[in-house]
């Protein structure tokens, strides 16, 4: 069971793939905390795709802003790469 809506990093791998089935509003709340987790669900809803934009331009992850981003970021965060958009990718180095 996981109180409120904020999940960490340990109780994503417990939930193993229902990570892929949580709502927007958890995402958000859970900072960057779910964005490994979700870099291996196979698609999003809207909502889920529109969380994970907010949460990774917020720059508030270990990640950081789009603006430091390297390869191995990139190859970490694979999976979300479908659900970027412009206002992410401009800020990405070449």
């Amino acid at each position: 069971k996981v109180p409120g809506t904020q999940i960490q990093e340990e109780d994503a791998e417990v939930l193993g793939w229902l990570v892929c089935e949580l709502g927007g509003q958890h995402i958000r709340s859970s900072g960057g905390s779910l964005l490994r987790a979700l870099s291996r669900c196979g698609s999003f809803l809207p909502e889920q795709g529109e969380a994970i934009r907010d949460v990774l331009s917020s720059g508030n992850t270990t990640f950081g802003p789009p603006a430091v981003w390297s390869a191995f970021t990139l190859s970490e965060l694979s999976g979300l790469i479908p659900v970027l958009d412009h206002s992410i990718l401009q800020h990405i180095p070449k």
